[in-house]
């Protein structure tokens, strides 16, 4: 089977470069496809890959100012040329899942979502990323071929492979296309149980505008309790002037001081709505429990008075009635830990490896039949 790996563009290292790490750890020799790569942002985890880069590679400053090549992006992910490949895995909540694949290859998309700033977060990306007022302007005018582009480009892939049932009704919903359901990989056995705890809350993740970290700030900021925040982003000069004496931003961490940080909490804040929280999964198997926005992945994964606490507005009132009325002596840590555990990292690339195998093989036998074949959950 001669498979290629595709991925939207490998300029950070976030959940979406986690899979498709496991993804190269399955398939080693498979060489990635991707529309920019910076070596350091990735912190050289694809070292040594045979990575092919698009056109936009060689644009000044491409790897820094992406968020602007939008409108080129669909030009140059179709320039890829899969003629050789049996199999091509895209791993895409944008732009990979628009390649070209010969017929007789088999196309499946790893969506992480589908494109959210082509549809429901259009206005949101608009603010969030602070785009000059000309370039603001003209953001909706490309945004209508985008979001053609974006619906048409899904009947390229053959099998959606969502990595939330969240995700599957989004998949549905923007594209009209079943998908079946596999969850991102966690490295579970990075965390841990403390039986040490300490008298904090914690928060971690990318300071960036949609996860709403500035709602739990200025609840923080009311109720006077300690708080630590860990991560960086365009949010972070920002939040921190909003912040009081009680709460500690940290910055990045090492994993061993992270894990640290999780294991010691007194419960893990998580505010956003998500496709799939790999840091609320990271708090489950430290065995801390979550207060979460009623919204998203996260409903799936956790269940009220078992593994935290929901609040259903994303306000800092919503918050404050819930924190007043938290109690973490409620919760068994290790229970907690237990629902984590099958986001494990070997688990994942089994289930990834076994599917797209017997897929495979299936498409082999019956090439005519396999696509009216009926497919669940896996």
């Amino acid at each position: 089977m001669r498979i290629a790996l595709v991925h939207d563009y490998l300029v950070q290292y976030g959940g979406a470069e986690r899979v498709l790490e496991c993804f190269t750890e399955i398939w080693p020799y498979a060489p990635i496809y991707t529309l920019i790569y910076d070596e350091a942002k990735t912190h050289g985890i694809f070292k040594g890959k045979r990575i092919y880069t698009s056109f936009l590679q060689r644009f000044p400053y491409s790897r820094r100012n992406h968020r602007v090549l939008p409108p080129l992006m669909p030009l140059a992910i179709e320039q890829f040329d899969f003629s050789r490949y049996d199999v091509v895995l895209s791993d895409s909540s944008s732009f990979a899942k628009g390649i070209i694949t010969r017929p007789q290859s088999l196309h499946f998309c790893y969506c992480h979502t589908p494109m959210r700033y082509a549809w429901d977060d259009c206005q949101k990306y608009i603010e969030e990323f602070g785009f000059p007022y000309p370039i603001r302007k003209l953001i909706p005018f490309f945004m209508n071929y985008i979001r053609v582009w974006d619906r048409i480009s899904a009947n390229r892939v053959d099998l959606f492979i969502a990595n939330s049932k969240f995700v599957a009704k989004r998949i549905k919903k923007y594209y009209r296309r079943e998908s079946i359901v596999i969850n991102p990989p966690v490295n579970v056995d990075n965390f841990y149980i403390s039986p040490k705890k300490e008298d904090y809350y914690l928060m971690v993740g990318r300071l960036i505008t949609y996860k709403r970290f500035d709602i739990v700030v200025e609840a923080f900021n009311r109720l006077k309790l300690p708080l630590k925040v860990i991560g960086r982003g365009p949010e972070y000069n920002k939040l921190r002037r909003m912040a009081k004496k009680n709460i500690e931003f940290t910055g990045r961490l090492s994993e061993e001081d992270l894990a640290k940080a999780y294991s010691r909490a007194k419960a893990f804040i998580f505010p956003q709505e998500e496709d799939f929280g790999i840091v609320a999964i990271e708090a489950l198997a430290s065995g801390v429990p979550i207060i979460a926005f009623r919204g998203g992945d996260i409903v799936e994964h956790v269940k009220e008075s078992h593994q935290g606490v929901f609040f259903d507005e994303q306000t800092p009132e919503a918050l404050c009635k819930v924190l007043k009325n938290f109690d973490s002596n409620k919760y068994d840590p290790k229970k907690i830990r237990e629902t984590a555990l099958k986001f494990d990292r070997e688990i994942f690339k089994r289930k990834i490896k076994d599917y797209i195998e017997q897929c495979y093989n299936q498409h082999l036998k019956e090439p005519d039949s396999f696509f009216k074949a009926e497919r669940s959950e896996f």
